[in-house]
């Protein structure tokens, strides 16, 4: 039986141990942290949403980019300050400008690629994840916001997802609990939404139960490629071991770029901080006020979910400024904001702030299959789309995992 090593325990990682451990591979699962899905897997927007899949890279977003910058609020915060990181990620997002359409339409495949797998999963193993299928409505508030979203609409068309226009009062027969002022909607009634951390360490559990070993608190401190393995050296605690493995997968979010360079790969992750703030609806009236359809608000950039009868959340901003993942006032006041804004009667007493590190490729495409190295393959680098896309990337890294290790299979290395 071969033996797997799964580098990170979010979302990507967990998917993709379990679609091997279906195959028949033994696994086994390396994460820094004391548990599964703790960084970027912990709390965001909640949503499942293949009509969220347009790219970023279209030339309205520079524009906004660039007027957004001297406001603390605004909802993409580019930082002043240079790295070459930074400005090399950001000429490669202004060079995949031409592809938009067609990377639009890829990423749309994906997503809707990956929800039979993601929703038979959960069934078979009892996953209890606050799963509504309620699909996600698209506010918009002008003629052209709404017109562009028209636009998008017909690209994913061509990946097959149906994403109908509404008119405020259709809008409002979809959520009643919407009083906001709109121009119109798009409504996706084949999306849907629920908790990502419930969902994540319930299916680390079925992988435990499958025979999967997850072992945490484990730093990858060097990784050694060979044609027929990888040598990884792990410290937990206070000691240092060597383990070889006859594959490794790298899924480690925006550590990824780190671990890549170990393999001889340029695996060009960005950490993109997103914020969110998780409403404890701790009154019968709030309750009430609160939307039950998971919403995508999009002047502001902002998406909100329902979990259970006693919890909101609303997530969303997008900043450039490296590792950093201090909670910033001025970026969770916005969300505050919207909630009392759209919600008025929802209380906000009891609201906890986070922030996470999305891993985005400049062409916001995540990085799927194998490096340099015959034997390293990724899983990386989903961007805003990581719950959507993961259960489609790690069905598709698995095959290719599994025709690699074939007997007769080619050892030849391939570009990264």
């Amino acid at each position: 039986m071969k033996h797997i090593a799964v580098i990170g325990a979010g979302v990507t990682g967990v998917t993709t141990a379990y679609a091997l451990a279906r195959r028949g591979f033994s696994v086994t699962i390396l994460e820094r942290h004391r548990y599964p899905a703790m960084e970027t897997s912990y709390a965001n927007g909640g949503q499942l949403s293949a009509s969220h899949a347009e790219v970023w890279n279209h030339p309205a977003t520079l524009r906004k980019g660039l007027r957004w910058m001297t406001q603390p609020d605004a909802p993409l915060l580019l930082h002043p300050a240079p790295t070459w990181h930074k400005v090399s990620w950001l000429a490669k997002f202004v060079a995949a400008i031409p592809r938009y359409r067609d990377n639009t339409v890829a990423l749309a495949r994906m997503a809707v690629a990956a929800r039979r797998h993601l929703f038979a999963w959960a069934e078979e193993e009892g996953i209890d994840f606050d799963l509504r299928r309620e699909g996600i409505l698209h506010l918009y508030r002008d003629k052209a916001g709404f017109d562009h979203a028209q636009q998008v609409s017909r690209l994913l068309a061509e990946a097959g997802l149906v994403r109908q226009a509404v008119t405020p009062s259709e809008m409002r027969a979809i959520e009643p609990a919407l009083s906001g002022d709109y121009y119109g909607g798009c409504y996706t009634d084949s999306d849907s939404s629920g908790d990502i951390h419930r969902f994540t360490t319930g299916l680390a559990a079925a992988c435990v139960r499958r025979g999967v070993q997850l072992l945490c608190e484990r730093d990858v401190l060097a990784l050694a490629p060979h044609d027929d393995g990888v040598t990884l050296t792990l410290r937990h605690g206070g000691e240092t071991a060597v383990q070889r493995f006859d594959a490794a997968i790298i899924c480690a979010g925006t550590a990824s770029r780190a671990l890549g360079r170990m393999a001889g790969d340029r695996i060009d992750v960005y950490p993109v901080k997103g914020y969110s703030i998780t409403v404890h609806l701790e009154d019968a009236a709030s309750r009430a006020a609160a939307p039950t359809v998971s919403l995508v608000d999009d002047a502001p950039k902002l998406v909100a979910s329902r979990f259970g009868a006693d919890r909101f959340r609303v997530a969303g901003t997008a900043e450039f400024a490296g590792f950093d993942r201090d909670i910033r006032h001025d970026r969770i006041r916005p969300l505050l904001d919207w909630v009392h804004r759209e919600f008025p009667e929802v209380r906000t007493a009891g609201v906890q702030p986070w922030a996470g590190l999305r891993p985005m490729m400049p062409d916001l495409l995540p990085k799927v299959g194998r490096g340099r190295a015959p034997r390293v393959f990724y899983n990386t680098g989903h961007g805003h789309l990581g719950w959507t896309l993961a259960a489609a990337t790690a069905e598709q890294v698995a095959r290719q995992v599994e025709e690699t290790m074939q007997p007769g299979a080619s050892r030849s290395p391939l570009a990264a």
